[in-house]
C-alpha cells in the first residue's frame, strides 16, 4: 500500500503509451480486469483493521477512477486519431466520369399528375392550388359538411395543437358556437387543420373569381389513418366547373373521356352510381368495367366481357349552398365537381399492387416503376410510355 504513487504512474505510463486500441486493452485488463493489480489489491482489504481499511479504499477507489478516466480519454484520442486517418485517405473523385445509368427517374405520383394535369388541360381546365394548412371554414363549413359528420372529429381529421385546445375533448365534435357566423368570418375560420381533401381549393377560386370556372386542384391531403390501404399522407386531384349551363351530361361526358385518355383504352365501360356527398347534389360514383383473373387487373371495353365493376372516383353536381357560401348566385351558376386518388388511380394503370411502396424510397423500386425525365406526358405524344 505505501507504493500506491509508484504504481499509479506506472498504469497511467502504460495508458498513455497505448498506440493503438488492443494494446488499451491489454493495459485496462492489466490494472482494472479480474486478475488486475489495483483489483488484487482491493481484495486484500479485509484483512486490514477498520482504520487502515477506509483509508487504503479510499486511496485505491481513487486510484481507480483516475486510471479509469485516463482510459477513456485515450480510448477518445484514438478513435479521433483512427477517423482522422480513414479521412484522408477515403477521399471522392467528383472528376470520374458517371455511372452507367446517371438518369434518375420520376416518381409515378409525379408522372401520374403529369398525366392527369395534361388530359384535362386539353378540355380547357387550369391548375389551381391551396394551402395545405386550412380552416375548418374552407375544409368543412363552405362544403356544407354538417358539424356531425365524423370527418369533422378528431380521430379522422389532424388539428393543429392551438385549434385542438377549442375541441369539446378527445373524439368530441366542433363546438357549436364555431359554427355559428358563417358569412361574417365567424370563430370557426381561426380552427386550423390539415385539409382532409383538396375541395378548399374549389371554395376559395370561387371567392376570387367570377364564372366561368374550369379549374383542376391536385394536391397532398392528409387523414388519421393508416392500414395497407390508406396511409396519413395521400394525393387528390379534384376538379370543378362554374358556369351557367352546365349539366350531368358534361360531367359524364368529361369523365368518360378522362378514363378512356388516360387509361388508353377505347371505350372504358363506365359506370354512375347514385351516392351522398353533402357539397354535390345529385351524387354519384364513377365505376370502371374490368376483369379480375391470374391475380391481375385489366380495364375492360365496351362490348366485351367484364367480370367486376371498381370504383375510382366520386363526382356530382356542385350543391347550390356551397355556390352560395362562396358568394355566388345559385339561381344564376351551377356546375359539377369530382374527386379521385391519384395514388388508386396510379397503382390500377400500373399494377402497382401495395399502397405503402409508395412512400419506401426503394431506389430498386423507382427503376422498376419510375420514368424517365423527358417522357413528358401528352395526349399527343402519350402518357405512361
Amino acid at each position: 500500500m505505501d507504493n500506491l504513487d509508484d504504481l499509479k504512474a506506472e498504469l497511467l505510463e502504460a495508458v498513455a503509451g497505448a498506440g493503438d486500441a488492443a494494446t488499451l486493452e491489454t493495459a485496462r485488463v492489466a490494472a482494472l480486469g479480474k486478475k488486475g493489480r489495483i483489483t488484487a489489491m482491493m481484495k486484500t482489504l479485509g484483512g486490514l483493521d477498520p482504520v487502515a481499511r477506509k483509508a487504503t479504499g479510499q486511496a485505491l477507489n481513487a486510484l481507480r477512477d483516475e486510471v479509469q478516466g485516463a482510459i477513456d480519454a485515450r480510448k477518445i484520442d484514438l478513435e479521433s486519431a483512427d477517423l482522422n486517418a480513414r479521412l484522408a485517405t477515403e477521399k471522392v473523385d467528383v472528376t470520374l466520369p458517371a455511372r452507367p445509368d446517371p438518369m434518375g427517374r420520376l416518381h409515378p405520383i409525379t408522372q401520374t399528375i403529369e398525366e392527369v394535369s395534361a388530359i384535362f388541360g386539353e378540355m380547357g381546365f387550369e391548375i389551381a392550388e391551396g394551402p395545405d394548412i386550412e380552416t375548418d371554414w374552407y375544409n368543412f363549413t363552405a362544403l356544407n359538411i354538417p358539424r356531425e359528420h365524423p370527418a369533422r372529429q378528431m380521430f379522422d381529421t389532424f388539428y393543429m395543437a392551438g385549434s385542438a385546445d377549442q375541441l369539446e375533448g378527445a373524439g368530441a365534435q366542433l363546438p357549436a358556437h364555431l359554427h355559428g357566423g358563417i358569412m361574417q368570418g365567424g370563430p370557426e375560420r381561426e380552427v386550423m387543420l390539415l385539409r382532409t381533401h383538396t375541395s378548399p381549393v374549389q371554395i376559395r377560386t370561387m371567392e376570387k373569381q367570377e364564372p366561368p370556372i374550369r379549374i383542376l386542384c391536385p394536391g397532398r391531403t392528409y387523414r388519421c389513418d393508416s392500414d395497407m390501404t390508406h396511409t396519413p399522407m395521400f394525393h387528390q386531384f379534384e376538379g370543378l366547373v362554374i358556369d351557367e349551363a352546365t349539366h350531368m351530361g358534361h360531367l359524364k361526358g368529361c369523365l368518360i373521356e378522362f378514363c378512356e385518355a388516360y387509361f388508353e383504352v377505347e371505350d372504358v365501360p363506365v359506370r354512375f352510381r347514385p351516392s351522398h356527398f353533402p357539397f354535390t347534389e345529385p351524387s354519384a360514383e364513377v365505376d370502371i368495367g374490368c376483369n379480375k383473373r391470374d391475380g391481375g387487373l385489366t380495364i375492360g371495353h365496351q362490348g366485351d366481357e367484364y367480370d367486376d365493376w371498381l370504383e375510382i372516383l366520386g363526382s356530382g353536381m356542385v350543391h347550390p349552398r356551397v355556390i352560395e357560401m362562396c358568394g355566388l348566385d345559385p339561381e344564376k351558376y351551377q356546375g359539377f365537381a369530382f374527386g379521385m386518388g391519384c395514388e388508386r388511380i396510379a397503382m390500377l394503370k400500373y399494377g402497382i399492387p401495395d399502397l405503402r411502396t409508395f412512400f419506401d424510397a426503394d431506389t430498386r423500386w423507382l427503376k422498376h416503376y419510375g420514368f424517365l425525365p423527358l417522357d413528358v406526358p401528352s395526349l399527343t405524344g402519350g402518357l405512361g410510355q
